[in-house]
């Protein structure tokens, strides 16, 4: 097989602040399988979570040393190409593997969720995200949000580093916000590890008296957060849910029995491979699942919505956010996003890539 990468560049519509900073642009990579007259497609890029950190230009290389390794292998010969993929970066490997996953289904005819056996019906609404800001710059990040999608569920970001007034003052619009619109809309939060324990010890009751459904990551991500989630669970009536916590299967199982469920991302984990034994594993150890992104387009977003029949809380709003998305094939109806009909991750290029 041959393999190539190519840098392209993604502009969200609205910036988007959690509380390690803010993002408007991020450079991404199309990596291309092509073999016996088919090209499989993969994305990846720059992942930064605190902890840990991978530039676009760092995978690219990696990616670049890896290709003349793969080319006395055909895309279906996985176990094979497993040893070579193995000492990859998450998200090098996760470009890699969305590409011969998607030339896998292609050469088969078939989408990646059909061949899993899974059913696409069962997917559920997918939240979209409000980041930190004004309590008027969420305002109108809400009004945004209906015009263009009327959705069931909001994930407010919150762990301000102006401090938790700021932060109730947040949640306290939303509910207010929420009540002009029709219909019932459920309030998770996200504070992507912006509170230390005594701060979320006493945000979770409050939250919870607010109307909140969820709580996403309180505490920063280390090798002993388990014992803070610990700690925390008892003082907590919402479900805890993990996302910088947890990238591997061995964090998995270490935070399994302190938490009610995970977020799982495909450049966290390295792929769809990963991700759905994640999944599995996740499901057998009684936790919930979440399903998330990050500046990703229609192309990776479409490779996660393959999984979509197994999430309970879907968040795959990152398309739904960029000024030029050259993919097609991820399908929306309000805001249950499903994956495509068409053979592999069933999404194509169709539009020229934005330079970097």
């Amino acid at each position: 097989m041959q393999g190539c990468c190519r840098p392209f560049r993604i502009d969200r519509l609205v910036p988007l602040t959690i509380s390690r900073g803010q993002t408007r642009c991020l450079e991404r990579l199309l990596v291309e399988v092509r073999h016996g007259g088919i090209t499989g497609l993969g994305e990846t890029g720059h992942v930064d979570t605190g902890h840990h950190r991978y530039s676009s230009q760092a995978v690219a290389a990696e990616l670049a040393r890896l290709w003349p390794q793969l080319e006395p292998y055909a895309p279906h010969q996985w176990q094979r190409c497993e040893p070579l993929l193995a000492p990859l970066s998450p998200p090098a490997r996760c470009g890699v593997d969305l590409a011969l996953r998607d030339w896998w289904g292609k050469s088969l005819g078939q989408p990646l969720w059909r061949l899993w056996g899974l059913d696409r019906q069962r997917c559920g609404a997918t939240s979209v995200t409000v980041g930190l800001g004004s309590v008027e710059a969420v305002r109108q990040r809400l009004r945004q949000w209906f015009e263009q999608v009327h959705p069931s569920r909001i994930k407010l970001k919150l762990g301000s580093p102006r401090g938790l007034d700021h932060d109730r003052q947040l949640v306290q619009a939303t509910v207010r916000e929420l009540d002009r619109w029709p219909g019932s809309v459920d309030v998770q939060i996200d504070a992507n590890g912006g509170w230390d324990l005594a701060q979320a010890m006493a945000m979770a009751p409050w939250l919870h008296d607010q109307g909140v459904v969820l709580l996403e990551q309180p505490l920063p991500a280390a090798p002993d957060d388990h014992e803070g989630y610990a700690a925390l669970r008892p003082h907590c009536p919402l479900p805890l849910v993990v996302d910088e916590s947890c990238w591997t299967l061995q964090d998995l199982i270490r935070l399994a029995p302190h938490v009610d469920g995970v977020n799982l991302k495909l450049l966290k984990h390295g792929g769809l491979s990963r991700t759905l034994l994640m999944a599995r594993v996740a499901e057998e150890l009684g936790l919930q699942l979440m399903l998330g992104c990050y500046g990703d387009t229609s192309l990776l977003n479409g490779a996660a919505a393959q999984l979509l029949p197994l999430i309970r809380w879907p968040d795959l709003d990152s398309h739904l956010n960029l000024r030029h998305d050259p993919f097609l094939g991820l399908e929306r109806i309000q805001d249950v996003i499903r994956p495509g009909t068409a053979p592999g991750l069933g999404i194509q290029l169709a539009k020229p890539l934005p330079q970097c």
